[in-house]
Protein backbone atom coordinates (compact mmCIF):
# COMPACT_ATOMS: atom_id res chain seq x y z
CA UNK A 1 0.00 0.00 0.00
CA UNK A 2 1.06 3.45 -1.21
CA UNK A 3 2.23 5.49 1.84
CA UNK A 4 0.03 9.16 2.13
CA UNK A 5 1.33 12.15 1.48
CA UNK A 6 -0.70 13.89 3.75
CA UNK A 7 -2.74 12.69 6.45
CA UNK A 8 -5.66 15.17 7.83
CA UNK A 9 -6.42 14.85 11.30
CA UNK A 10 -9.67 16.14 12.50
CA UNK A 11 -10.38 16.34 16.45
CA UNK A 12 -14.28 15.63 17.11
CA UNK A 13 -16.78 15.74 19.95
CA UNK A 14 -20.49 15.89 19.30
CA UNK A 15 -20.39 16.81 16.25
CA UNK A 16 -22.85 14.42 14.28
CA UNK A 17 -24.82 17.30 12.72
CA UNK A 18 -22.09 19.04 10.54
CA UNK A 19 -19.13 16.07 10.59
CA UNK A 20 -20.98 14.12 7.64
CA UNK A 21 -20.61 17.27 5.43
CA UNK A 22 -16.77 17.97 6.24
CA UNK A 23 -15.96 14.16 5.63
CA UNK A 24 -17.71 14.27 2.20
CA UNK A 25 -15.67 17.51 1.46
CA UNK A 26 -12.69 15.19 1.82
CA UNK A 27 -13.65 12.56 -0.09
CA UNK A 28 -11.54 13.71 -3.33
CA UNK A 29 -8.82 14.37 -1.36
CA UNK A 30 -8.80 11.00 -0.57
CA UNK A 31 -8.90 10.54 -3.85
CA UNK A 32 -5.70 12.34 -4.30
CA UNK A 33 -3.89 9.85 -1.90
CA UNK A 34 -4.08 12.11 1.42
CA UNK A 35 -5.73 9.84 4.31
CA UNK A 36 -8.54 11.09 6.63
CA UNK A 37 -8.56 10.30 10.35
CA UNK A 38 -11.21 11.04 12.94
CA UNK A 39 -10.43 11.34 16.39
CA UNK A 40 -13.55 11.01 18.87
CA UNK A 41 -12.96 12.43 22.45
CA UNK A 42 -16.05 10.82 23.62
CA UNK A 43 -18.87 12.00 22.18
CA UNK A 44 -22.28 11.19 22.95
CA UNK A 45 -24.25 11.81 19.80
CA UNK A 46 -23.06 9.40 17.48
CA UNK A 47 -20.38 11.29 15.60
CA UNK A 48 -17.48 8.00 15.85
CA UNK A 49 -20.47 5.93 13.94
CA UNK A 50 -21.15 8.75 10.91
CA UNK A 51 -17.78 9.74 10.36
CA UNK A 52 -16.82 5.65 10.06
CA UNK A 53 -17.37 5.23 6.17
CA UNK A 54 -16.01 8.03 5.21
CA UNK A 55 -13.04 8.24 7.10
CA UNK A 56 -9.42 5.72 6.57
CA UNK A 57 -9.67 5.67 10.44
CA UNK A 58 -11.89 6.58 13.51
CA UNK A 59 -10.14 6.24 16.17
CA UNK A 60 -10.98 7.22 20.28
CA UNK A 61 -8.72 9.29 22.83
CA UNK A 62 -9.30 10.89 26.14
CA UNK A 63 -11.15 14.41 25.74
CA UNK A 64 -9.34 17.42 24.85
CA UNK A 65 -8.06 18.88 21.32
CA UNK A 66 -4.85 18.78 21.63
CA UNK A 67 -4.47 14.92 23.47
CA UNK A 68 -6.78 14.21 20.26
CA UNK A 69 -4.77 15.56 17.74
CA UNK A 70 -1.62 13.64 18.81
CA UNK A 71 -3.57 10.30 19.36
CA UNK A 72 -4.31 11.29 15.76
CA UNK A 73 -0.33 12.27 14.64
CA UNK A 74 0.54 8.70 16.47
CA UNK A 75 -1.95 6.60 13.93
CA UNK A 76 -1.18 8.77 10.72
CA UNK A 77 0.76 7.89 8.26
CA UNK A 78 1.58 10.64 5.74
CA UNK A 79 4.87 12.88 5.86
CA UNK A 80 3.16 15.87 6.49
CA UNK A 81 0.41 16.47 9.23
CA UNK A 82 -2.99 18.92 8.75
CA UNK A 83 -4.78 19.47 11.18
CA UNK A 84 -8.60 20.51 10.59
CA UNK A 85 -11.07 21.25 13.21
CA UNK A 86 -14.42 19.48 12.62
CA UNK A 87 -16.69 22.84 11.67
CA UNK A 88 -13.88 23.28 8.87
CA UNK A 89 -13.37 23.33 5.33
CA UNK A 90 -10.54 23.41 2.75
CA UNK A 91 -9.88 25.22 -0.41
CA UNK A 92 -9.89 22.41 -3.40
CA UNK A 93 -5.93 23.46 -4.01
CA UNK A 94 -5.20 22.35 -0.32
CA UNK A 95 -3.23 19.28 -1.09
CA UNK A 96 -1.37 20.95 -3.97
CA UNK A 97 -0.33 23.96 -2.04
CA UNK A 98 0.94 22.52 0.59
CA UNK A 99 3.31 20.34 -1.18
CA UNK A 100 4.12 23.21 -3.30
CA UNK A 101 5.37 25.18 0.44
CA UNK A 102 7.06 22.24 1.87
CA UNK A 103 8.78 21.31 -1.05
CA UNK A 104 9.72 25.28 -1.26
CA UNK A 105 11.65 24.76 2.28
CA UNK A 106 8.63 25.25 5.08
CA UNK A 107 8.59 22.69 8.01
CA UNK A 108 4.55 23.86 9.12
CA UNK A 109 2.67 26.64 7.64
CA UNK A 110 -1.29 27.50 7.83
CA UNK A 111 -4.38 29.22 5.92
CA UNK A 112 -5.92 32.65 5.71
CA UNK A 113 -9.40 32.14 6.97
CA UNK A 114 -12.67 33.07 5.87
CA UNK A 115 -15.84 32.75 8.39
CA UNK A 116 -18.86 31.86 7.26
CA UNK A 117 -22.02 33.07 9.19
CA UNK A 118 -25.12 35.07 9.07
CA UNK A 119 -23.79 38.20 11.23
CA UNK A 120 -22.02 40.90 10.40
CA UNK A 121 -18.84 41.67 11.11
CA UNK A 122 -17.28 38.63 10.64
CA UNK A 123 -15.37 39.73 7.25
CA UNK A 124 -13.61 41.93 9.97
CA UNK A 125 -12.95 39.28 12.56
CA UNK A 126 -11.48 37.12 9.88
CA UNK A 127 -9.44 39.68 8.55
CA UNK A 128 -7.48 40.44 11.97
CA UNK A 129 -6.96 37.27 12.46
CA UNK A 130 -5.45 36.44 8.93
CA UNK A 131 -3.29 39.93 9.78
CA UNK A 132 -2.36 39.20 13.66
CA UNK A 133 -0.93 35.86 12.12
CA UNK A 134 1.19 36.97 9.45
CA UNK A 135 2.52 39.79 12.14
CA UNK A 136 2.98 37.52 14.64
CA UNK A 137 4.07 34.06 13.09
CA UNK A 138 1.04 32.19 15.41
CA UNK A 139 -1.41 30.25 13.58
CA UNK A 140 -4.87 29.19 15.32
CA UNK A 141 -6.53 25.63 14.66
CA UNK A 142 -8.74 27.50 12.80
CA UNK A 143 -6.39 28.16 10.08
CA UNK A 144 -5.61 24.40 9.50
CA UNK A 145 -2.20 24.03 10.53
CA UNK A 146 0.07 22.03 8.87
CA UNK A 147 2.88 20.49 9.73
CA UNK A 148 5.98 17.91 8.29
CA UNK A 149 5.98 14.51 10.80
CA UNK A 150 9.56 15.58 11.19
CA UNK A 151 8.93 18.84 12.79
CA UNK A 152 5.84 17.71 14.66
CA UNK A 153 7.86 14.96 16.41
CA UNK A 154 10.82 17.11 16.74
CA UNK A 155 8.77 19.36 19.14
CA UNK A 156 6.88 16.67 20.80
CA UNK A 157 3.37 17.57 19.30
CA UNK A 158 0.60 19.61 20.91
CA UNK A 159 1.11 19.91 24.51
CA UNK A 160 -1.55 18.46 26.14
CA UNK A 161 -3.77 21.82 27.75
CA UNK A 162 -7.43 21.76 27.16
CA UNK A 163 -7.42 25.51 25.48
CA UNK A 164 -4.47 27.60 23.57
CA UNK A 165 -2.66 24.24 22.15
CA UNK A 166 -2.59 26.29 19.08
CA UNK A 167 -1.18 29.16 20.26
CA UNK A 168 1.73 27.15 22.21
CA UNK A 169 2.60 24.83 19.47
CA UNK A 170 2.83 27.64 17.48
CA UNK A 171 5.32 29.49 19.98
CA UNK A 172 7.53 26.01 19.68
CA UNK A 173 6.93 25.86 15.60
CA UNK A 174 8.23 29.55 15.35
CA UNK A 175 11.59 29.06 16.98
CA UNK A 176 12.21 27.35 13.92
CA UNK A 177 10.81 28.96 11.66
CA UNK A 178 8.01 31.17 10.32
CA UNK A 179 4.95 29.39 9.29
CA UNK A 180 3.94 29.37 5.44
CA UNK A 181 0.99 31.69 5.44
CA UNK A 182 -0.96 31.14 2.69
CA UNK A 183 -3.84 33.40 1.08
CA UNK A 184 -5.76 30.51 0.13
CA UNK A 185 -8.71 30.22 2.67
CA UNK A 186 -10.14 27.96 4.83
CA UNK A 187 -13.92 28.72 5.53
CA UNK A 188 -14.53 27.92 9.37
CA UNK A 189 -18.39 28.51 11.04
CA UNK A 190 -18.99 31.81 12.64
CA UNK A 191 -21.35 29.32 15.31
CA UNK A 192 -19.35 30.48 18.35
CA UNK A 193 -19.64 34.33 17.28
CA UNK A 194 -23.19 33.93 16.13
CA UNK A 195 -23.86 31.87 19.52
CA UNK A 196 -22.33 34.66 21.96
CA UNK A 197 -22.41 37.56 20.35
CA UNK A 198 -19.68 39.62 18.40
CA UNK A 199 -18.46 41.56 20.51
CA UNK A 200 -18.65 39.71 23.59
CA UNK A 201 -16.84 36.75 22.02
CA UNK A 202 -13.59 38.79 20.95
CA UNK A 203 -13.22 39.97 24.32
CA UNK A 204 -13.94 36.80 25.96
CA UNK A 205 -11.16 35.46 23.71
CA UNK A 206 -8.52 38.29 23.98
CA UNK A 207 -9.26 38.44 27.96
CA UNK A 208 -8.52 34.18 28.09
CA UNK A 209 -5.17 34.99 25.92
CA UNK A 210 -4.12 37.58 27.97
CA UNK A 211 -4.38 35.63 31.66
CA UNK A 212 -3.38 32.53 30.07
CA UNK A 213 0.16 34.24 29.43
CA UNK A 214 -0.18 35.68 32.50
CA UNK A 215 -0.09 32.21 33.57
CA UNK A 216 -3.46 31.54 34.81
CA UNK A 217 -4.57 27.66 34.75
CA UNK A 218 -5.48 26.53 31.30
CA UNK A 219 -8.19 24.49 32.69
CA UNK A 220 -9.40 27.14 34.61
CA UNK A 221 -9.70 28.80 31.62
CA UNK A 222 -11.57 26.65 29.48
CA UNK A 223 -14.04 26.23 31.98
CA UNK A 224 -14.84 29.91 31.74
CA UNK A 225 -14.78 29.46 27.82
CA UNK A 226 -17.33 26.78 28.32
CA UNK A 227 -15.42 23.74 28.07
CA UNK A 228 -15.30 20.93 30.48
CA UNK A 229 -11.45 19.63 30.20
CA UNK A 230 -10.64 15.81 31.15
CA UNK A 231 -8.91 15.69 34.69
CA UNK A 232 -6.14 13.42 35.20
Amino acid sequence: MKTPALSIIIPVLNEANGIVQVLERLQEFRRQGAEVIVVDGGSTDGTAERARSLADCVTTSLRGRGLQMNTGAARAAGDVLLFLHADTLLPPSALALIREAIDNGASWGRFDVHIAGSISGLGLVAFMMNWRSRLTGIATGDQAIFVTRVAFQRHGGFPAIPLMEDIVFSGWMREESRPASLKAKVATSGRRWEKHGLIRTILTMWWLRLRFFLGASPNALAREYGYIPHET
